[in-house]
């Protein structure tokens, strides 16, 4: 690894693959840090009772460096990607543009909205080649999903995805398979993943990226910034300096990344007293229909082809069927539908010491086959519901981990009872029973694969983290481009906006030189 570059991007997701590729474009030399490993289609793990590649649970377990970082904080569940391509590996592909309403929150900066973002959309679209499912690819889960929508009075509509529909987009990659493992990791490398555009332009540009190499903290020296790294191949304590910083490492890995610069090792003693505020889920709400009058055959096509609004009245959600391929659907179908009644969040005191629990049950088998074959699983779904929490978690560092405070269950009790609502309804037009996913009716903890916010876009440091160039205040060159940075919920699928504010505190830094 060389020492000096012309910019440092920590992560290789949505925004740092972006920030990646329009630095390069601009002429600089760019390193990009990336905890996880580098999957090519077909590496992806399947066997599920591998564990160690299957979970990511380093430090507390160095070996387990897997594809999915799950994390049982104290107040929500999240789930993560670790590996070169960030979040864009294991997500179901959806990219929309959300409602004008959404940033006309006063908590968004006054130069934020969605007309001056739309340039930025624009770009992400022709960059991953979005497109909606095609209408002459037959699919029965989403003719039963708008059949049902309609009889609701429901407006639906077929997102833009960032998948190769019909033509193939390079050597050694196919078209969609249809078999509903977006979020497993295209073995077919049909997903126009970041890694397989963004990231593979810049580096066929001179970006180098570093797989497996964990960033602990920044600090300011003469002309820029060291990042202190540490190479999970060999255990080797490395740094790295840029005459400019993104990071980029997600919403969890960038706040925690600012806590230990700031509050650890100290080398950032300026950055405001808002981070960590303002942490949200997007709204984040898993269930489940089961005992459908009809096939809903929920393993062909994509994870996800149809969207359902729910926007006309506050809280504002969305909602659509998350489907899996069909081992993983049968799994689930065989947990069944727990009811506990008035015994919901009897687990609470546990949730936090889930997460060996969840590796050892992999580990062992224990998820990797039906509990029963009672239920039909082709006659079941996922039912998952996106919407406009109150973005109030509160992030910071509990014995040197981060995690996540916040009374979900109460401060959002409106929205769980809204989209509670919806899910039902949507049930009972399949013919078909719900219930919330059993995590939330044993612990009332939500989980959520959209984390947002806690160094939060704004005019001022009183009001966020960084600048509305994504430059953390008080400190030239430093910026941040992720999912962190968005100050509120956005109640649709995230990725589009959050690409969109990453291309335009890009546009700033390569402008910034």
């Amino acid at each position: 690894m060389a020492t000096r570059y012309d910019v440092v991007v920590v992560g290789s997701g949505f925004g740092g693959s972006i920030s990646a590729l329009r630095l390069a474009q601009a002429g600089r030399s760019v390193a990009v840090l990336e905890r996880g490993r580098r999957y090519r289609p077909g590496e992806f793990p399947r066997d599920v009772t591998r564990a160690d590649e299957l979970l990511w649970r380093h430090p507390s377990r160095l070996e387990a460096q897997g594809l999915y970082d799950m994390r049982f904080l104290s107040g929500i569940g999240t789930v993560t990607a670790s590996g070169v391509g960030g979040g864009s590996l294991i997500y179901a592909n959806v990219h929309v543009r959300p409602d004008p309403v959404v940033f006309e929150d006063p908590r968004w900066p006054r130069s934020y909205s969605r007309a001056s973002l739309e340039p930025y959309f624009d770009k992400v679209a022709r960059e991953l080649r979005l497109e909606p499912v095609p209408a002459s690819i037959p699919l029965r889960k989403r003719d039963l999903f708008k059949r049902a929508a309609g009889r609701m009075g429901r407006e639906t509509f077929d997102p833009p995805e960032a998948v190769a529909w019909t033509e193939p987009p390079g050597p050694g990659r196919k078209v969609c398979q249809l078999c509903a493992e977006c979020e497993f990791g295209c073995q077919h490398g049909a997903k126009n993943t970041m890694d397989q555009t963004y990231l593979a332009r810049a580096e066929a540009l001179g970006a180098t990226v570093w797989p497996r190499t964990l960033v602990s903290h920044v600090e300011p020296v003469r002309g820029g910034y060291r990042v202190h790294c540490q190479d999970l191949a060999t255990g080797e304590r490395r740094t790295v300096e840029g005459t400019r910083v993104v990071l980029a490492a997600g919403t969890l890995g960038t706040v925690e990344i600012l806590l230990r610069s700031r509050d650890g090792a100290k080398t950032l003693p300026r950055v405001s007293a808002r981070l960590g505020h303002g942490y949200s889920g997007n709204g984040d709400f898993l269930g489940s229909l089961q005992n459908a009058r009809e096939d809903i055959l929920p393993w062909m096509g994509p994870d996800v082809a149809t969207v359902m609004r729910f926007t006309d009245a506050a809280p504002r959600f969305t909602l659509v069927t998350a489907t899996f391929n069909r081992p993983a659907t049968e799994v689930i179908a065989g947990m069944g539908q727990p009811r506990l009644g008035p015994f919901q969040g009897i687990g609470a005191p546990l949730w936090t010491f889930l997460g060996p629990v969840v590796h050892k049950a992999f580990a062992k088998g224990l998820l990797s086959k039906p509990m029963s074959h009672r239920v039909d699983a082709a006659r079941t779904c996922n039912l998952f519901g996106i919407g406009q929490d109150n973005a109030n978690g509160r992030m910071g560092l509990k014995g040197g981990r981060l995690d996540v405070e916040w009374n979900y269950a109460g401060e959002n009790a409106e929205l769980v009872k809204r989209m509670s609502e919806a899910m039902r309804e949507l049930a009972s037009q399949y013919g078909g029973t719900y219930a919330p996913l059993v995590t939330w009716q044993l612990f009332k903890r939500p989980f959520t694969v959209h984390s947002l916010g806690g160094a939060h876009l704004a005019d001022s440091p009183e009001r966020g983290v960084v600048s509305t160039e994504g430059e953390v205040f008080h400190y030239p060159g430093l910026h941040v481009a992720d999912g962190s940075v968005i100050p509120t919920a956005i109640g649709f699928h995230p990725v589009m906006t959050i690409s969109a504010v990453s291309e335009r505190i890009a546009e700033a830094v390569a402008r910034g030189f």
